[in-house]
């Protein structure tokens, strides 16, 4: 071995290296946890301790309005700042004051909808329909899930939807502004650093946003 591949894999080494301390210092500052099912060719986040049909949002549904939530799904590499690819998701939650139970649509979808659920069950069908591509990452490259979640307001909702091709950007940037304090969000929450080859796969469809 040459001295310049010795210093090159040194350097290698270094980078792996701060790039897992970076990521044990942000699981350390309190990101909530998250676990990952590998289902057909996608990524999906797991989160039983999630619960955001809760507080003004659970009110406003159980009043007769329709919430649409927005979440973001990131798949981040060790070695790499920025994520590797994004999805995002939008909920629109209703409620049936009659059964008293509630529904969701996926509102870039409309053939994609579901009744008669709990709230535990509402929440839990938006995440199972929220899933990012794991197609061409290497089986032993390690990576990490991220999750955030906030509730969209109407009026930015409604300009964002007006326009179908900037609605991704502009969801994108609406999750990335930082909420205010009366602004119900929900997040970051971030699984343990992972590869495919540790992940049972179970079968399935693709990733069901895309």
């Amino acid at each position: 071995m040459t001295t310049l591949d010795a210093r090159d894999r040194s350097t290698r080494r270094g980078i792996w290296l701060l790039a897992s301390l970076a990521l044990s210092l942000s699981l350390a500052r309190g990101a909530n946890r998250i676990s990952v099912a590998y289902v057909g060719d996608s990524l999906r986040p797991v989160a039983p301790d999630l619960h955001f049909l809760t507080g003004k949002s659970l009110e406003r549904v159980k009043d007769g309005d329709a919430v649409t939530f927005v979440a973001r799904l990131s798949l981040l590499t060790i070695d790499q700042s920025a994520p590797l690819r994004e999805k995002v998701g939008r909920f629109m939650v209703s409620y049936d004051i009659w059964e008293e139970k509630f529904g969701v649509a996926i509102t870039e979808s409309a053939s994609r909808s579901k009744t008669g659920m709990t709230a535990p069950q509402a929440e839990a069908w938006c995440l199972e329909n929220l899933g990012i591509s794991a197609a061409g990452l290497a089986p032993d490259r390690p990576f990490f899930l991220r999750l955030e979640l906030r509730v969209a307001d109407p009026k930015e909702f409604s300009s964002v939807m007006a326009d179908p091709v900037l609605s991704l950007r502009a969801f994108m940037e609406m999750l990335s502004r930082k909420a205010g304090p009366g602004d119900p969000h929900w997040g970051p929450y971030e699984s343990g650093r992972m590869r495919l080859s540790d992940l049972v796969r179970t079968a399935g469809r693709g990733a069901p946003n895309g």
